[in-house]
């Protein structure tokens, strides 16, 4: 008979994924709990925590990411308005020194 033993493992953030932080790691850690409490003790009760966990993992990571990525957006929204006023007013400028030189 194998006896399992749980170690904690401790994951490193990843650069590539910067929405992942220190609650994603506690989720992850409660998701390998889980696995490993089911692989030990295949029971109706543990393969039902390992479900939910697995489902309040996938949607805490989703919504961050999508939390993320909407933040994202807007910044770039921002920063394109910002680029586009910049060249509005810079072409208006250019128009009205060349309407002046041609006085």
């Amino acid at each position: 008979m194998h006896v399992y033993v749980f170690q904690s493992v401790k994951y490193e953030l990843k650069q590539h994924k910067p929405w992942f932080d220190a609650k994603c790691l506690h989720f992850l850690d409660q998701r390998k709990q889980a696995k490993m409490q089911c692989l030990q003790f295949s029971n109706h009760s543990t393969v039902d925590n390992l479900n939910n966990v697995r489902r309040e993992a996938s949607r805490h990571f989703r919504n961050k990411k999508k939390e993320y990525l909407k933040a994202k957006i807007d910044e770039l929204e921002t920063n394109n308005k910002k680029i586009t006023e910049t060249c509005k007013g810079a072409t208006n400028t250019l128009r009205t020194v060349t309407s002046l030189e041609l006085m």
